[in-house]
């Protein structure tokens, strides 16, 4: 990084087209490609250290626990995928949820895991549980291909439509709109390391940056009125504000 110069390459990493990566730590990296393989790549090595081919579509999205041990791969073909990062192994298979898992994001201290779905609908797994889904929340317009935690019970999703909702996560909850990129899906979003700045990218050739410091404090009644819901409005008039 403190050159910009490529330290290393590797030529034909996979077979076909690399769709996803997630860093893991310093030193390792997982990569997913358009035909369902995983491969984990150890930096300090010129070759993987770990091939998994047993999803039938591409691998969308992925992400991991705290404790970098499991990784969670999200596929096309309606799937959820663990794997056992120190054993070098998949453990677990999720049923197929009838319709393509496009994003995966961990909250609630690690007991929950979101994905968003083809249909609009973000699908929640408890920990553990793997075969089936144990909560569902639809509401958004087209498919969610992206999800992003920005606190411990708030996802941040890109949808099909180019918007970027908040969203909260058990009680599930639409808390605001923080921006968009028109007519144009929201293809991949990123959090800081700090949790204040969210970034987002699409086909229109832009990324843009998004302040989502007052979701780390907001709050929700679970009787269904939403508490401090003014930061989050402020959010979304200030970005038509610019506009």
């Amino acid at each position: 990084m403190n050159s910009g110069a490529v330290a290393h390459s590797i030529v034909k990493a996979h077979n076909s087209p690399v769709y996803c990566m997630k860093v893991i730590t310093d030193s390792l990296l997982a990569t997913g490609d358009d035909d369902g393989c995983v491969k984990f790549w150890d930096t300090r090595q010129t070759s993987c250290v770990m091939t998994v081919a047993d999803n039938q579509d591409f691998i969308s999205d992925m992400d991991c626990d705290a404790e970098k041990r499991t990784l969670l791969a999200a596929s096309g073909d309606g799937s959820l995928s663990v794997f056992n990062i120190r054993r070098q192994k998949i453990e677990q298979q999720s049923d197929n949820m009838e319709s393509e898992l496009l994003s995966v994001a961990v909250v609630k201290s690690g007991r929950k895991v979101v994905c968003g779905t083809g249909d609009g609908i973000l699908n929640l797994f408890t920990w553990g549980e793997w075969g089936d889904i144990t909560d569902r929340f639809p509401g958004h317009p087209l498919s969610i291909d992206s999800c992003v935690a920005v606190s411990d019970s708030i996802v941040c999703t890109g949808s099909m439509d180019g918007i970027i909702r908040a969203v909260h996560i058990l009680p599930n909850r639409f808390v605001g709109t923080i921006g968009e990129h028109k007519d144009f899906p929201v293809e991949r979003m990123r959090i800081s390391s700090d949790g204040n700045t969210l970034a987002s990218c699409s086909h229109d050739q832009s990324i843009k940056f998004w302040d989502v410091s007052h979701l780390k404090t907001l709050r929700v009644d679970p009787s269904g009125k939403k508490k401090r819901e003014t930061p989050t409005k402020k959010a979304t008039d200030d970005f038509f504000a610019d506009l």
